[in-house]
């Protein structure tokens, strides 16, 4: 393992696809105290390669979030190790009121990746801090992507699970989703000012102040797309709305429409729009 602690270790799980871009990226940092960050899918073959990598030391294994692809993993990994597994908490934790009552509607769906059965030995809150001899963390709650999502501060660097990513915007699927949530979370990462962003899919981030604006921006952009579809064709429900707003492959279409449904639901939260009879995830939604 390489002695530059300005530099983690890269370990790439074999789980590409359109959402996951490359796969996921496992990060370790440390040598006599090895910290894994997002030990991701529940394959031997990665999980070994981390085990190998750590030479037997990981003392700690982080996990951003409670998705399949970043968590699956980490009960395998915490018995092959003995190490305890630190997360916000499970699956469902993080959501704001608001994602809590639509949970409570069951109509909205959602769920998408969920590790149901996640729970990790020790709960961080925000802002704390974990620390070795060789390494510090800190944990960051940046709901928005989940409820229960973290990003961890190392040295200038934040490891940022899904929250922000060089080639693609983060899904947005409502009640694991909040629109709102996402962009207060954007604005906190801006306002830390950490030179480096490496998310769990895709290349490093090393202008991070301009990933951010451009990502906040085009968070804007689709709000007024949505609105001025429904101001040029009346009511409609996200599906319809992502049709005609979205150009993407087949495959991305319906994570497109879950995202749709986020800036309807804020939208509604705001008074801007609402829905023509009660919230669904197939809703038609009107201005107001």
């Amino acid at each position: 393992m390489s002695t530059n602690t300005k530099e983690p270790l890269r370990i790439l799980a074999p789980n590409p696809s359109p959402l996951t871009g490359p796969g996921t990226t496992t990060f370790l940092i440390g040598q006599r105290q090895v910290a894994v960050i997002d030990p991701g899918p529940a394959d031997p073959d990665h999980l070994a390669a981390i085990v190998e990598a750590a030479r037997g030391r990981i003392s700690h294994i982080f996990v951003t979030h409670a998705h399949l692809d970043h968590s699956a993993g980490a009960p395998a990994l915490a018995r092959l190790t003995g190490a305890p597994i630190l997360a916000f908490g499970d699956a469902m934790a993080g959501r704001s009121p608001s994602m809590q009552a639509l949970a409570a509607l069951g109509e909205v769906g959602g769920g998408e990746g969920l590790d149901i059965s996640f729970q990790p030995d020790l709960r961080l809150s925000d802002d704390q801090v974990i620390e070795t001899p060789e390494w510090s963390l800190r944990a960051l709650h940046t709901p928005g992507h989940s409820g229960g999502h973290l990003c961890f501060q190392w040295q200038d660097n934040i490891f940022c699970g899904d929250i922000v990513m060089a080639w693609s915007s983060t899904i947005i699927s409502p009640p694991d989703g909040d629109l709102a949530d996402y962009l207060r979370s954007l604005s906190r990462l801006d306002q830390i000012g950490a030179t480096r962003l490496l998310p769990a899919h895709g290349a490093a981030i090393d202008t991070p102040a301009t990933r951010i604006a451009e990502l906040a921006t085009h968070r804007r952009q689709r709000t007024a797309q949505i609105l001025s579809t429904l101001r040029q064709s009346g009511p409609a429900n996200a599906a319809a709305i992502a049709h005609q707003i979205y150009v993407v492959p087949a495959p991305l279409m319906p994570a497109a429409t879950r995202n749709v449904l986020a800036h309807l639901i804020a939208l509604n939260d705001l008074g801007a729009v609402t829905p023509t009879s009660h919230l669904a995830a197939d809703s038609a939604f009107a201005l107001t």
